[in-house]
């Protein structure tokens, strides 16, 4: 954003319009993405998205001017859209139970090394010459892009996509294959066959289900007449989406330069740097995370951490408006900025980010997943699309100060839906969620599944 302002000498409206277009496009792109992966299958959704991102990344580096950049952008996005609702999903079908919390959030942790890398190569390649630094931090996407598109080749297909389709033979290999033991791929088949609602007993390699099984009408059991479960699921999943973005982490992570410029931070080389420590706060945090999913548990950990985040957005709020009203440079304030947008971004990622997407991705009944997560992460979309095109003009109308006390606000807003609305679903096998959210669900539902792991 400084070195495409520098030589475009684009207006603060058209950044925030390049920040968000990407967004936008993502919604497009999620919501494509779960009729896609539905009919196409789960691993070629992935390798269309990475087509989508190579494409994107090719016309971004090349940006002759701000309407090839803004294509391009547009072109990442629907590949960013069909990649936030595929990984998750595909991640939460090949995982079993008892660690499908870690490595469900790989991918938010992948995305966090993905950003950390971005401002490490962003700092390196600054000191290029003007025209083509900032072309090679959008272009040199499309490396990696190549990898996932290669890589897609040795992964195997989600067992789950397999069985809604009839292929009971390849769905039993791959389970055998992402299973420890055969009793476990076993006990998984028989589950994932009673949901698509087969005989557990069928021996067939192969089964014709009907239309509806396979993803057909499955927007008329979302939206026009669901059940009171899938119900519950919807708002859940709408619910978090909303306010894993409206609590402003876009805002900080887009715009680091900027709330530390505003704190005090001057040079173009140290704003990088601060924005490196915000990258590295994200994937250790995210690290953190991903091994306690699976043991303290999605719902406990999104308590703690929007806990934390209402207390650092205050403190950010209180701190940047100090630096506002002054005459004259407050180090301890802009000491506190920091310190409290790094606590804001560790609190952020310890659980809002990743249960996020681990928990919009395995509420959903099979048939219902793909399509029902990718309601989610359209909300998603639209709401980091919103904060990330609105936030500087927030900014300048109820200072800098104003929109983190106004993030801080929401945060609370947040924790008590969290508290309120979603149950926890730690250990819980994908085929058992409609009973958890279920009205007559109860802590003892959760003792049972206790039980049933110990034994």
């Amino acid at each position: 954003m400084i070195f495409i302002k520098e030589e475009f000498g684009i207006s603060d409206t058209q950044q925030e319009v390049l920040a968000g277009i990407l967004n936008l496009c993502a919604l497009v792109g999620s919501l494509s993405a779960g009729r896609a992966s539905d009919y196409f299958g789960r691993r070629y959704t992935i390798a269309l998205a990475s087509v989508l991102f190579m494409a994107g990344s090719f016309l971004m580096g090349y940006g002759p001017n701000y309407s090839i950049l803004m294509l391009g952008r547009c072109v990442a996005g629907i590949g960013v859209g069909f990649a936030l609702l595929i990984a998750p999903v595909y991640s939460a079908e090949v995982s079993s139970a008892k660690s499908r919390g870690f490595l469900t959030s790989l991918p938010e942790l992948c995305i966090g090394i993905g950003i950390l890398l971005g401002y490490v190569a962003n700092y390196f390649l600054g000191k290029l010459t003007l025209k083509l630094g900032w072309r090679l931090m959008l272009g040199i996407a499309a490396a990696p892009s190549i990898a996932l598109a290669l890589g897609v080749l040795t992964m195997p297909e989600s067992p789950r996509w397999l069985v809604m389709h009839g292929h009971l033979a390849q769905a039993k290999k791959v389970l055998l294959q992402v299973s420890n033991t055969e009793q476990e791929a076993e006990l998984r088949f028989k589950d994932i066959m009673i949901a698509a609602g087969i005989n557990e007993n069928c021996t067939e390699e192969m089964v014709k289900l009907p239309q509806n099984n396979r993803g057909e009408g499955v927007w008329k059991e979302l939206i026009v007449r669901p059940s009171q479960s899938v119900r519950w699921m919807l708002i859940a999943a709408v619910g978090i989406h909303f306010f894993e973005h409206a609590t402003g982490i876009e805002a900080v992570m887009l715009y680091s330069p900027r709330i530390f410029k505003k704190a005090g931070v001057t040079t173009k080389d140290k704003l990088l740097l601060t924005t490196i420590g915000v990258g590295l706060t994200k994937i250790f945090f995210l690290i953190i995370a991903s091994f306690l999913l699976d043991k303290v548990g999605r719902r406990r950990l999104l308590l703690i951490s929007t806990g934390g985040m209402v207390c650092s957005l205050t403190v950010l709020g209180f701190s940047l408006t100090m630096v506002h009203i002054s005459q004259e440079k407050l180090l301890w304030a802009l000491a506190l900025s920091i310190v409290a947008t790094y606590t804001f971004v560790a609190s952020f990622n310890v659980g809002l980010g990743p249960v996020t997407w681990v928990y919009s991705s395995e509420i959903f009944p099979l048939k219902l997943r793909a399509q029902g997560a990718s309601i989610g992460v359209a909300v998603n979309r639209i709401m980091n699309a919103a904060v990330s095109m609105s936030f500087i003009s927030i900014y300048k109308t109820i200072t800098i100060g104003g929109a983190f006390f106004m993030f801080s606000g929401i945060s609370i807003l947040a924790w008590m839906f969290f508290y309120f609305f979603l149950p926890e679903t730690k250990g819980r096998a994908l085929e058992e969620m409609e009973m958890v959210f279920n009205k007559s669900y109860s802590t003892n539902a959760v003792a049972e599944t206790d039980l049933r792991q110990n034994v």
